[in-house]
């Protein structure tokens, strides 16, 4: 057998053993961390262990990222919250399983993401912690309470990320997006600050198959590439429906910029 395909098989399995020992040993600090502070600062607390988290995960994949824009490009993690205290909407289109330790290593905030999620194993419980929230787009009373549970969130001061296009899809093009964040922007007055992501190859891209599949996939890597531009933020305005036009449009500019940075390299 070819000694570097060995290789890259077994990087699956000890990747895979090495995410749950980061996830419940992370999991456990974050806990022990709260248990002893007071409780105004566990959500800041929070904060700072989901940095941790996603930093690690970008290691632990060897996952190489290549950040522009305001705070990220300067090797900070991007505020969840405006000068009035008010969360943020944070956008982005959606790729790879990959997405969300880069989106937990560079943003401050929560993640909107499918309702099955909450019941993966070691997954599930690390999205729970985090206040994640979950949204069954197959039912609509599910998707309003998405849309109420993500303006209570902006109004309260917490940022979430959303990936607007609804699931993952290879390539650059950047679908429609879906209205619900947007009205949850709309009714909370929250920033819409728009996010790019571009992979290097196509073997990032989570498609016709498994996450299981996807995540072994991508775990034989040795090293992947990616770059995220993030461009200015979006002020509340009167129609949620221009919002949801505007933030696709400047996220599909900032892809754009993503891929030239990868091609200059």
């Amino acid at each position: 057998m070819d000694p570097s395909r060995l290789v890259d098989d077994v990087r699956f399995p000890l990747r895979t053993a090495a995410f749950a020992g980061v996830t419940f040993g992370m999991y456990g600090l974050l806990e022990v961390d709260c248990a002893r502070s007071p409780a105004s600062a566990r959500e800041q607390l929070l904060h700072t262990w989901m940095h941790r988290y996603g930093q690690a995960l970008v290691k632990l994949y060897g996952i190489d990222v290549r950040a522009g824009g305001p705070h990220v490009g300067a090797g900070a993690q991007y505020p969840g919250t405006d000068a009035r205290g008010r969360g943020r909407l944070f956008v982005m289109n959606h790729r790879s399983g990959l997405d969300v330790p880069v989106t937990l290593a560079h943003f401050e905030c929560t993640i909107l993401s499918r309702a099955d999620l909450a019941r993966w194993p070691v997954i599930g419980v690390a999205a729970r912690r985090a206040g994640v929230l979950f949204v069954d787009r197959s039912d609509k009373r599910s998707g309003a309470a998405s849309v109420n549970a993500m303006a209570s969130a902006l109004e309260g001061g917490r940022a979430v990320m959303v990936y607007p296009e609804g699931t993952t899809y290879a390539g650059d093009e950047v679908r429609p997006f879906r209205q619900g964040a947007f009205a949850a922007a709309h009714r909370a007055g929250a920033e819409i600050v728009p996010v790019g992501i571009a992979y290097g190859g196509g073997d990032a891209a989570y498609l016709d198959e498994s996450f299981v599949d996807h995540m072994k996939r991508v775990s034989r890597a040795r090293r992947t590439v990616a770059s995220i531009e993030v461009g200015e933020p979006i002020a509340p305005g009167p129609e949620k429906d221009a919002l949801r036009l505007a933030a696709h449009d400047a996220v599909q500019a900032l892809v754009h910029r993503a891929r030239a940075t990868l091609d200059e390299r």
